[in-house]
């Protein structure tokens, strides 16, 4: 009699959660384009994984030149905007954490894009009140954002960089004027996509005359995208926030029929940032993680934090009672990051109470055997009156993990916001439509929202760039992926999948996904963790079967050198040497 129950409490989970993905299709990022199984590469002096075999060979060209982790992740970057344009790309930002091994140092720099000075709170409401439909909000000018990732690279590389600037640029200047194939995820996404053919340049590049996404393997030629980067390579990031590149951007952006107010002096008076990283232990190790404007990095020293404090430790890999303490601290780091995490120049952050260790033993003991439902923020010290509300953002991101001969680290997450950003490509590259990351309600009950939009402010991320060193101040691990609001728990099941479970790099990644984020506890399509459905519901969890399209990037040392490993969800590989 139970197992006729399981099997019908299964069945109507997968039948909701089949209706529930079909409605969800037009507003996923990156929606699943299958799975292809890697095995883990392991090298003796580099690592690089990143989401493109492309970005991974120019990378590698760099670190063979005697280049560093930077001059290695800024060549890759390069090249993802050209293979892998739906997820980043020049037009975007990023955040960077660099480990010196020689200076024993991690620093974290914020590429984060900035709203234009004529921004107003309402961008997102209709004349109603209420929220705009996501693609008028998404597709056009509306949406675009200071583009901020070739301000931080100048930065990181003035600071970190071996090689000539205009060297970096060399491998996606080739590939753009002679081509690359095009991929089947690329194809796929393409296809699917609707609002990009809608941009005529657009339209020319990625599809045929009869208005189909060109086909797997055709060569694609991008030639304004290499004359873009050449007037870079030469003149550095100013050839991109002054002059023609960025008259252009400006242009399009406030002609389109959903105008924006980007203007010039926007574009002028962009800056990156570096800022303190934020770091934590966990099991005798250190942490460390991107602070806000992300709130990647305090959610997942904070999931990790309460996870110590749980009975987690004790709970078999794979089985649903790992599941269950791990959706749980999900919940309770989501409802703090919703509430708390902002622009610090614009709202103060309770980081240090964030991660006090006396809030966080508080926090864990709001856990028990069953699911507490939704979760409800905390009172850290230090923390301002602030009011929740719903945030609309889902990420077409990348990442990149890169360790250099000398030891030194690059984790960098690199994003345009949604799949494909804006629908609006300038001299070949796709602008951002980071706006939208904001939250589109700026008051609740007469209480600012943290995250509402404001002139010149950077939108929350949930970007969770990683760095993992041993007790003895040795690097562990370099992680992170895309995955929009997902992230903290794909980062997260990564390291606990590495330090707990004591699974390999490749192991950690093609793992299910799983956690919640204050919401479902949800569990990738698909996978095993399907059985453990039934046990879950009898804890208390609502449970979401769904895609849960991951793209970790996870470099881990091993005696004599380097292991990576590549998300089996997308195009992305390891190579080393």
């Amino acid at each position: 009699m139970r197992n006729r129950l399981h099997a019908l409490a299964l069945s109507l989970v997968f039948l909701v959660a089949s209706c529930a993905h079909e409605r969800q299709r037009d507003l996923e990022p990156e929606q699943a384009t299958g799975r292809r199984e890697k095995a883990a590469f392991v090298a003796q002096r580099t690592m690089v994984v990143a989401a493109n075999p492309h970005a991974v060979d120019a990378a590698q060209e760099m670190l063979r030149a005697g280049g560093s982790a930077v001059d290695a992740a800024i060549a890759a970057q390069m090249v993802l905007g050209l293979v892998e344009p739906q997820s980043s790309g020049i037009g975007g930002g990023a955040f960077l954490l660099h480990w010196s091994q020689s200076a024993k140092r991690v620093r974290s720099y914020d590429g984060r894009e900035t709203a234009p000075a004529a921004a107003s709170a309402n961008r997102f409401l209709g004349a109603d009140g209420k929220a705009l439909p996501r693609r008028e909000a998404i597709v056009g000018g509306r949406s675009v954002g200071v583009p901020g990732v070739l301000r931080m690279l100048e930065l990181a590389h003035r600071r970190h960089g071996r090689l000539p600037w205009a060297r970096l640029f060399e491998p996606a200047i080739g590939l753009a004027e002679s081509g690359f194939a095009m991929s089947p995820r690329l194809h796929r996404l393409l296809d699917r996509e609707r609002a990009l053919r809608a941009d005529p340049t657009a339209r020319q590049l990625f599809y045929t005359p009869t208005d189909l996404a060109r086909p797997v393997g055709e060569r694609i030629v991008n030639a304004d995208y290499a004359a873009t980067l050449r007037g870079i390579a030469a003149g550095g990031a100013d050839a991109f926030y002054h002059g023609a590149i960025a008259e252009d951007m400006v242009r399009a952006v406030r002609t389109h029929r959903n105008a924006g107010d980007l203007a010039l002096g926007d574009l002028a008076r962009y800056v990156a940032l570096e800022r303190d990283p934020v770091c934590g232990p966990y099991r005798g190790r250190r942490v460390c993680g991107m602070g806000p404007p992300s709130s990647g990095g305090i959610a997942v020293l904070q999931l990790l934090a309460i996870l110590e404090r749980s009975p987690f430790g004790n709970a078999p890999p794979r089985s649903s009672d790992a599941l269950h303490w791990f959706s749980e601290a999900g919940r309770l780091a989501y409802a703090d990051r919703q509430r708390y995490i902002a622009d610090p120049a614009f709202v103060s952050q309770p980081v240090t109470g964030l991660l006090d260790p006396v809030y966080l033993d508080a926090r864990a003991r709001l856990l028990g055997e069953r699911s507490m439902g939704r979760a409800q923020p905390g009172e850290p010290r230090g923390a301002a009156a602030l009011q929740d509300a719903p945030e609309h953002a889902v990420g077409g991101t990348s990442h990149l993990s890169i360790v250099d001969e000398r030891g030194d680290a690059v984790a960098m997450t690199t994003t345009i916001e949604d799949g494909f950003g804006s629908r609006i490509l300038v001299r070949g590259f796709l602008l951002n439509n980071q706006l939208t990351d904001f939250t589109w309600v700026p008051e609740v009950n007469g209480r600012p929202v943290a995250n509402r939009v404001e002139p010149g402010k950077r939108p929350r991320s949930t970007m969770a760039p990683t760095l993992v060193f041993d007790a003895d101040g040795s690097l562990r691990l370099v992680a992170g992926s895309p995955g929009g609001s997902a992230i903290i728990n794909y980062v997260a099941k990564a390291l606990v999948a590495v330090l707990d479970w004591k699974l390999d790099a490749q192991s950690a990644v093609a793992l299910p996904n799983f956690g919640s984020r204050n919401g479902p506890t949800e569990i990738e399509r698909g996978s095993a963790y399907e059985a453990l459905v039934w046990d879950l519901q009898a804890r208390g969890h609502e449970v979401s079967v769904t895609n849960l399209t991951s793209g970790l990037h996870v470099v881990e040392r091993v005696p004599g050198g380097w292991r990576g490993g590549a998300d089996p969800r997308r195009e992305g590989v390891a190579r080393g040497y």
